[in-house]
């Protein structure tokens, strides 16, 4: 419920600082800077934010977990540095890893979290019919944490935080890394626990709609509160700035949204379905005609553009550039990528099963699906990692069925974890890298300058991997990964956890080396990335649901009511009407793929 009149907020943060000293750092590092801001009782309010803006230091302190160096917080009234035990007793915290044990079922997740909570019989009889029900796991009580799909695990950690009745839950990105169908669930089960139950929630994340959606956002930017209010009050901000235009005929939303971003008074361009989206830095003035070369239209401004401009005035530098090659390869028509009727078996389980694509050179290729449909399983075949249990596939012109080692060569991966080496320096992951990629002297030493510089990581060559923030560690994945100029490109979720500064130099980046000849095979959970591809391929149970461009995709999901799609609409469409049909016939694909561990 909300706070009566005199009772202080959830949350109160009062010139709030806490640094970090980093071993290769002479002097700290501050996480919150003078931070002054609140949550009220019975909200839901979002933190947003650049990667290292502060926002999960300032739940662990909410937490008690950490202590402040300077300044008050209280949590629900409780001076959190003197009652530290207090606070805890009364919140319940989701870190953005939440610690389930994959060897213990459903069940007994519930009941360890209950034990060390101190939750009795009674109230446990009571509750859990409720959270199973809340999370729709009734089904799989049996089944083993470790088996379940990436989304499944996120709301069995949401039932286990819950699992006692808390004044204040923190929840730190409980969405990253789940697909867009979880996605929607988790999200309908924390605004029903809001507007139900009066439960006061705060929550970071990296995905701005969902900050949208909240009753109050705050948006922290190097250690310190940029705005805090109402997220309506943000997307005014960009009022009178905010314009959709269309690609011309043949050519990709990403080539406009380019050309869109070299122009100095564009503050940020996006594809949004069929058109780009960008944001000026002032308001048109009459007569201006800028924009005469562009189908263009002015449109009512959201969230995400007011955050775009609140952060651009903030943020030093300027926009990351483009990438360049040393070698760029010619566009042709071949298939460099060629799946045939692939199959991959672990025992009775099939994860991928009979799916079939090409991909060309130069072309940028999305393949799409929910937790567990099979992405990184094939993902892990095409680059050779993995065989094969049945079908054909050849990569760059190798069978990888029996000439891995060839096909690898010439491809470059990024695993969803990075794959780097968190004691390592950047320089020393870079060193590694090039040294197994067989490059040697003063090649090995130019390709490694070269990383450095085209991802703006030189200020950080002395920093361990461990210590870099996510949007760093995705910029150090991918140089280390075009190292040895790769032909072929695989980003299995290359962005999950980055927040959108980031995912638009990755992106910026991308288009810049498909227009050069590299060919990109990337899976992503952001259906508004699925807009810079050429085409996508939407996969569940291990099988291809639907596969052609983006907007033939999207067409699959028009109706009266949904007269314009979004990528996103299509997917959960696609994948609920396959649910649908199986259910019919009597088995459930997304249920059954969650049996197994490999993806």
């Amino acid at each position: 419920m909300n706070a009566s009149a005199g009772e202080p907020p959830a949350l109160l943060a009062q010139s709030l600082r806490k640094s970090f000293r980093r071993a290769e750092q002479a002097a700290p590092v501050a996480a919150l800077d003078g931070v002054s801001l609140r949550a009220h009782h019975g909200e839901l309010t979002a933190l947003v934010g650049p990667d290292g803006a502060g926002k999960t230091t300032l739940m662990r302190l909410a937490a008690g977990l950490l202590r402040a160096d300077g300044g008050t917080l209280q949590v629900l009234g409780i001076d959190v540095a003197g009652e530290p035990q207090q606070v805890q007793d009364r919140i319940s915290y989701m870190p953005q890893r939440f610690g389930l044990y994959e060897d213990l079922s459903v069940a007994e997740n519930l009941d360890l979290y209950a034990d060390l909570h101190g939750v009795g019989a009674d109230e446990r009889a009571e509750r859990y019919p409720a959270l199973m029900a809340m999370t729709a796991l009734a089904p799989f009580r049996t089944r083993l944490a470790g088996q379940l799909s990436g989304g499944m695990k996120q709301k069995l950690g949401l039932a286990c935080t819950l699992v006692r009745s808390p004044q204040l839950l923190l929840l730190d990105e409980p969405t990253v890394g789940v697909d867009p169908l979880s996605r929607r669930e988790l999200w309908d089960i924390v605004r029903r626990l809001v507007a139900e139950q009066g439960l006061t929630v705060l929550l970071s994340t990296a995905y701005l709609d969902e900050a949208e959606r909240c009753g109050r956002v705050i948006l922290l930017h190097q250690g310190q509160v940029l705005f805090e209010g109402a997220p309506q009050q943000v997307a005014d901000r960009a009022m009178g700035r905010s314009f959709t235009a269309v690609p011309a005929p043949g050519q990709p939303a990403r080539m406009l949204q380019a050309r869109l971003l070299d122009q100095p008074d564009i503050i940020d361009a996006v594809p949004d379905g069929a058109r780009v989206r960008f944001v000026r830095a002032a308001a048109a003035p009459a007569g201006d005609d800028s924009l005469r070369n562009l189908d263009a239209a002015a449109v009512p401004p959201r969230f995400e553009d007011g955050f775009m401009l609140l952060l651009r005035s903030h943020a030093e530098g300027g926009r990351s550039a483009s990438i360049s090659v040393s070698r760029p390869i010619a566009h042709t028509r071949e298939a460099v990528v060629s799946v045939q009727q692939l199959v991959r078996r672990f025992g009775a389980f099939v994860a991928v099963d009979r799916i079939t694509f090409d991909v060309r050179r130069g072309e940028i290729f999305g393949l799409l699906g929910p937790n567990g449909a099979g992405k990184t399983t094939t993902f892990r075949m095409l680059c050779g990692l993995l065989a094969p249990s049945d079908g054909a596939l050849f990569v760059a012109g190798a069978d990888v069925r029996s000439a891995p080692a060839s096909a690898r060569a010439r491809l470059g991966y990024v695993a969803q974890k990075f794959s780097l080496y968190g004691p390592l320096s950047v320089q020393e992951n870079l060193e590694f890298f090039a040294s197994a990629y067989g490059l040697r002297g003063d090649g090995k030493r130019e390709r490694i300058a070269w990383a450095l510089r085209q991802f703006e990581l030189g200020a950080q060559a002395r920093t361990t991997s461990a210590q870099l923030p996510a949007g760093f560690q995705q910029r150090l994945a991918m140089a280390a990964a075009l190292l040895h100029e790769p032909e072929i490109l695989f980003l299995d979720e290359p962005t999950s956890g980055a927040d959108p500064l980031a995912r638009r130099a990755f992106w910026r980046r991308i288009t810049a080396l498909a227009e050069q000849g590299v060919t990109v095979i990337v899976t992503t959970h952001f259906m508004q990335e699925a807009e810079y591809c050429d085409r996508v391929a939407i996969m569940d149970a291990g099988q291809v649901l639907a596969q052609g461009s983006p907007a033939e995709v999207r067409e699959l999901a028009r109706t009266d009511a949904t007269p314009e799609p979004s990528m996103e609409d299509a997917f959960i469409a696609v994948v609920e009407q396959a649910r649908a049909r199986s259910r019919a016939a009597g088995s459930v694909p997304g249920e059954q793929h969650t049996q197994a561990a490999p993806r």
